[in-house]
């Protein structure tokens, strides 16, 4: 890095720490890997785990502006990328997604200039575990009604993932949204009435039904619902593709447009929609992918 950039030896010394702190790309086809055995620095959130359900953390290096970057999504059309950091290091944050396989994957990445380059990254493998639960039939073996219900709430709820606003500033550490036990980690995998299902997207806490559920980060209500699995369902818009949800709820207290601060209560626990009792089903998504809640508390 030029001397001329910082020149005060205790302003170099202090990029030169935070650009250590990152992985480094050499060239526009280098890979982004964490190094191994290194303890994150206290201040990365989310905390970089290159497997499915986790995050990449790919540096972008200095930049006079914000870059941008995409990925490819499910249908293969380019899905922008919550870029963070600062002129003297900007960091693409990539949600991997559950069925990704393990293996090199690849974002672009376009500077002030103009110019593009391809970074690429190594996706490593993971084993989450299996749960069977029964539960009633109507929610496994849906009626010709309930069928068409889960398709227009899931059409809708694309729209909701699909937000992009204007990428958020300072740190992403988030606080667990309710206190409680964890009652079921992210990527779990769940056979329901001896039937195989999607793995869980999120982390469920148990919690009493009215405990108050509290905004882990600033962000704006985008949307609400009573939907058929979901239940009560809460989304917040943080900033950036980077999204939460909150499931089975009692009651919510907000309505689309509402801003919430970091520990804002804007709902309650419940045991609404496709559930065995009351606890919280928050999720945290990124660049359209759902990711371990667990990488930024």
């Amino acid at each position: 890095m030029p001397s001329s950039l910082f020149p005060h030896p205790a302003g170099r010394r202090a990029a030169l720490s935070r650009l250590a702190a990152l992985p480094l790309l050499c060239s526009p086809l280098a890979h982004a890997a964490p190094a191994r055995g290194m303890p994150p620095a206290p201040d990365l959130w989310p905390r970089p785990l290159q497997v499915p359900g986790g995050v990449a953390r790919l540096s972008l290096g200095p930049d006079a502006r914000r870059p941008a970057a995409t990925a490819a999504g499910g249908g293969k059309e380019a899905v922008p990328l919550l870029v963070v950091g600062d002129p003297i290091e900007w960091t693409a944050l990539v949600g991997i997604p559950l069925a990704a396989a393990p293996g090199e994957a690849q974002i672009r990445a376009t500077g002030a200039d103009g110019d593009a380059r391809t970074l690429r990254y190594t996706i490593e493998a993971k084993r989450y575990r299996e749960q069977h639960l029964t539960v009633a039939p109507r929610t496994v073996d849906l009626s010709p009604a309930d069928q068409a219900r889960y398709e227009r709430e899931r059409d809708h709820q694309a729209k909701v993932m699909a937000i992009w606003s204007e990428p958020p500033a300072g740190l992403l550490r988030m606080q667990a949204p309710v206190p409680g036990r964890r009652s079921s980690s992210f990527g779990l995998r769940r056979v329901f009435n001896g039937q195989p299902r999607n793995p869980h997207s999120g982390m469920d806490i148990a919690a009493a039904t009215g405990t108050p559920v509290r905004a882990p980060l600033a962000g704006r209500v985008i949307d609400t619902g009573d939907y058929f699995f979901n239940g009560g369902t809460v989304w917040l818009d943080h900033g950036g593709g980077l999204l939460s949800m909150y499931c089975h709820l009692s009651r919510i207290d907000a309505k689309v447009g509402d801003a919430v601060q970091a520990g804002d209560a804007f709902c309650a626990v419940g045991a609404t929609g496709r559930v065995t009792g009351p606890h919280l089903h928050w999720g945290v998504m990124l660049n359209r992918t759902m990711v371990d809640p667990a990488l930024f508390i």
